[in-house]
């Protein structure tokens, strides 16, 4: 079928109105119709190549809300006019110790992601959610809960399942202590789920203009991560650090102020740190330095349900897909509050 869908067709022209092929729903398919698609961090990387690998054309978009338009005969959990979510994921082999255990996105074989990715099935290219429709696997499909802001839960499929992963992995709840690093789109998600959660939340800025914002959005304390005595008074304090920022830069000052068995997660950045790490601090204290990337569709649905029941979406500002190049250049000038969504009623040939 043909959709009509915006797309880069290099690293350095304007998106523009594309029209592509979808392919004709399989049995297990849910065909949606696109409301709303939060602007990730990563569209803008590929669209840009800058990891220089991105192919052209591209469709992105991996924080999809929309309707179910129709279904595959054998498709059971989903009907016409529900409102369904897709993430960054749209497929994996199934069958492998990650995909069993509800970690697809680390699939033995690679995850096919949403856009920019190949079909495991017939070898043609994934189109994101920048698009009027999309068909997926229903197994890759999660179910909105009523209540939630459509526009606000879109970035919950990316910003907000990269933040609440770690959270659920290092088990935390009322009586623990978080500290958050960083105060995006992925630090907004962190603070609201944290706090959520029942946890006494710190946020670590370089900026002290942000405390106002930090409280609003959940931080219980707000701490100058450029002051030395500020971080000092810290030591030993957290169970888990979530690591948001999306450049190279030193985990150093923030591990003593891990407790015995504490963990500091990077999920805002992949690639090296540039650094002669100090082992010490993990060592002595049995602490851990790791990484965690998006999260399970199991994980995902779980993070949707309690963010309906606590409340909980993100803080965005919402825009005409007419406006996607001026949100990107925006957004490498931290000029957003807190996360980017298209209403995709505004996308006409």
């Amino acid at each position: 079928m043909n959709v009509l869908g915006y797309a880069a067709h290099s690293a350095t022209a304007p998106l523009a109105p594309f029209v592509f092929e979808r392919r004709e729903p399989r049995p297990d398919d849910v065909d949606i119709d696109i409301l709303y698609c939060g602007v990730c961090h990563t569209d803008l990387h590929l669209v840009r190549n800058h990891r220089g690998f991105t192919s052209y054309p591209l469709v992105p978009g991996h924080e999809i809300i929309g309707r179910v338009r129709s279904v595959g005969a054998s498709v059971t959990r989903f009907k016409p006019g529900d409102t369904v979510g897709v993430g960054c994921m749209v497929d994996s082999c199934r069958h492998c110790r990650p995909c069993t255990t509800g970690h697809e996105q680390h699939c033995d074989h690679g995850p096919t992601f949403t856009y920019g990715s190949t079909d495991r099935h017939d070898g043609t290219r994934t189109f994101g959610g920048y698009s009027k429709r999309i068909t997926v696997s229903d197994r890759f499909v999660l179910q909105v809960p009523d209540g939630l802001d459509l526009a606000g839960a879109a970035p919950l499929l990316c910003a907000g399942i990269t933040t609440w992963s770690p959270l659920r992995r290092w088990n935390v709840g009322p009586g623990s202590r978080v500290g958050v690093v960083g105060l995006g789109g992925l630090g907004h998600m962190a603070l609201k789920l944290a706090s959520a959660m029942g946890a006494d939340v710190t946020l670590f800025t370089r900026s002290p203009g942000k405390s106002e914002d930090a409280r609003r959005l959940g931080a219980d304390h707000i701490v100058l991560s450029t002051d030395p005595a500020e971080m000092a008074a810290l030591s030993g304090r957290f169970d888990l650090i979530i690591d948001t920022v999306p450049y190279a830069h030193s985990v150093a000052p923030y591990l003593p102020t891990l407790r015995f068995d504490g963990a500091h997660v990077l999920v805002g950045y992949m690639g090296p740190l540039d650094e002669t790490l100090d082992t010490s601090p993990l060592v002595y204290g049995r602490r851990a330095l790791a990484g965690s990337f998006i999260g399970g569709i199991a994980e995902t649905q779980e993070m949707l349900d309690f963010c309906a029941t606590h409340g909980v979406t993100s803080d965005v500002e919402v825009i005409p897909i007419q406006q996607i190049d001026v949100a990107y250049d925006r957004m490498l000038r931290s000029d957003v509050k807190y996360r980017f969504v298209i209403d995709m009623a505004t996308l006409r040939a």
